[in-house]
């Protein structure tokens, strides 16, 4: 079967599945066992033609012709079960978009089944009397509640910053004094118990980062002992 050449005036298509079952429906083809070599000469002289008509083609056409074009070449080679397979998955692209179309269709006739009516919308009059009561706790429950509202809002109190403002600061370097005093004295120390002796949060940091200047600069070298470390000054 030799499919003849278009020769109508040129439709303007969604896009290349649009065209491609176009094309089979109008030379009656069967849509399961698609003569890939009649298609493709069908589809790309479309094409062309739409070049030919200053028509603005898009990517996707010039796409699918490359892509029929390959289907095209993989099928002429001795053993073309490459070619079988991108037939397939060609054929079950074009069963969905035909499937797409089909309940489109469907649904746009239902939707024209129906008729739309429409009314001016009435002019209302809005009444603004307050007409609520109210007893006096609950206004003075919502007057409260946005005064503290409003607090919340204010940035806070001098007061606030009291407690840090009057912390003391613990500096890194006291604290390795600190070790190195306590270290020479009893000739080695734990690293729990200098934890330990520390008496606040800023001085425990302080001394864990105390520590570990003092293993880096190899002034103390800790060792491992019963999940604890053993520090004790490095002897030069």
């Amino acid at each position: 079967m030799t499919m003849e050449q278009i020769n109508y005036k040129l439709e303007v298509f969604e896009g290349p599945m649009d065209l491609l079952l176009s094309l089979i429906s109008k030379h009656k083809l069967d849509i399961y066992d698609i003569p890939i070599m009649e298609l493709v000469e069908q589809y790309t002289d479309y094409v062309r033609k739409m070049q030919e008509s200053n028509m603005e083609v898009a990517s996707e056409f010039l796409e699918m012709a490359a892509r029929l074009v390959y289907i095209k070449t993989v099928s002429l080679l001795p053993k073309n079960e490459e070619a079988e397979a991108l037939k397939r998955e060609l054929t079950g692209e074009l069963l969905e978009y035909r499937d797409c179309q089909i309940m489109a269709g469907k649904l746009k006739d239902t939707a024209n089944g129906f008729d739309l009516y429409t009314k001016e919308p009435d002019k209302v009059e809005a009444d603004m009397t307050y007409e609520l009561l109210h007893e006096p706790f609950e206004l003075l429950s919502a007057y409260e509640s946005a005064v503290g509202k409003r607090g919340r809002r204010l940035p806070p109190p001098v007061e606030a910053f009291s407690a840090i403002v009057q912390r003391k600061i613990v500096s890194v370097h006291s604290r390795i004094t600190f070790i190195l005093t306590s270290i020479s004295g009893k000739g080695k120390r734990s690293f729990s118990s200098l934890i330990r002796a520390s008496k606040s949060r800023s001085e425990m940091v302080a001394t864990f980062l105390a520590l570990l200047e003092l293993i880096r600069d190899k002034k103390v070298v800790a060792t491992e002992e019963a999940d604890d470390l053993t520090l004790e000054i490095k002897r030069s």
